[in-house]
């Protein structure tokens, strides 16, 4: 009789042996082997979960450095993190929140305007919610990623606001749920929705590192409600808070020329421009996920009176 051990998730041999014996007594002969088998196995079975837990540590240990270079929010910070999350999935292939984390990184490329090639990172982004997804239908902090993933960098708001709300729903104290959440209606028009998802989170975590976040989802969510100075307020504390986030500069300048404060507006335009000189409203808006055409419509027009480029 041969007895082999093999690992299911890897497919790797850890072990194989033969054994023989006389067909005497069946069930002597079949406790015999039985003992035989365990006692050459399990030293082997030991050492192979020893083994795969310290890969799954590992993982784990990569996973909170990509997470701590993700959060600089600089180019090298964020080439860095993926290179850390795809170590950590190939440390453990089942480990969905690197997946899903692997694809937040490639949204933060998107959001601060450091994509290299769009249409290879939306394919590696779509591999990595997709994988994410098959690996665990129910951890909310997963379900939260992959919904913002879908909703920003795949621009499938719709299936993003259903993985969204399914997040929020199994754990409502999660704030990335609750940030991801708010953009996500954003995007679709939702604004007031929106802001209750914003305003969740910014209570649940007041000292988040990734607070200009929230906020600037508040300030494009005043934008579109017509409250222009509320969205300047929110804007203004996500710049303060992060001040290389295009997203609340873009926010600040809109909200300005709205608000009919045009020289601030041009100033705050000009500066922009300086640091992104091919910034043009054109390219902008054919990026945009916003998905009402009103929406899309008074930002183009805000944007317009401030200077932006065509």
């Amino acid at each position: 009789m041969t007895a082999q051990l093999i690992d299911v998730s890897t497919d790797a041999h850890i072990w194989a042996d033969k054994f023989d014996s006389e067909f005497e007594d069946i069930f002597d002969l079949q406790d015999r082997l039985t003992s035989s088998v365990i006692g050459a196995i399990s030293p082997k079975l030991e050492r192979a979960e020893i083994e795969r837990a310290q890969r799954k540590l590992r993982a784990y240990d990569y996973y909170l450095r990509a997470q701590f270079s993700l959060y600089q929010n600089t180019r090298k910070g964020n080439a860095e993190a993926l290179r850390l999350a795809k170590i950590a999935i190939s440390l453990d292939p089942s480990y969905a929140l690197a997946y899903a984390f692997a694809a937040n990184i490639l949204g933060q490329r998107k959001a601060f305007g450091w994509v290299v090639d769009a249409a290879q990172e939306r394919v590696e982004a779509r591999r990595f919610v997709e994988q994410a997804i098959q690996l665990d239908k129910d951890d909310p902090l997963v379900l939260a990623i992959v919904g913002q993933q879908y909703s920003f960098v795949l621009e499938e708001p719709e299936k993003g606001v259903a993985l969204l709300t399914r997040a929020v729903a199994l754990d409502p104290n999660l704030v990335e749920a609750r940030n991801w959440s708010g953009w996500g209606n954003l995007y679709l028009g939702n604004v007031d929705l929106a802001i209750e998802q914003f305003s969740a989170a910014l209570r649940l975590s007041p000292l988040d590192p990734r607070l200009f976040l929230p906020q600037t989802g508040m300030a494009y969510a005043h934008f579109f409600a017509g409250r222009y100075e509320d969205c300047l307020s929110w804007a203004t504390r996500a710049v303060q808070n992060q001040p290389n986030f295009p997203g609340a500069q873009r926010a600040v300048i809109a909200g300005l020329a709205n608000a009919g404060r045009i020289l601030e507006a041009r100033r705050a335009c000009d500066a922009y421009l300086q640091a992104d000189p091919l910034f043009c409203i054109s390219g902008f808006m054919n990026k945009a996920v916003f998905r009402r055409p009103q929406d899309i419509d008074k930002l183009e027009r805000a944007l317009r009176i401030a200077g932006v480029p065509e």
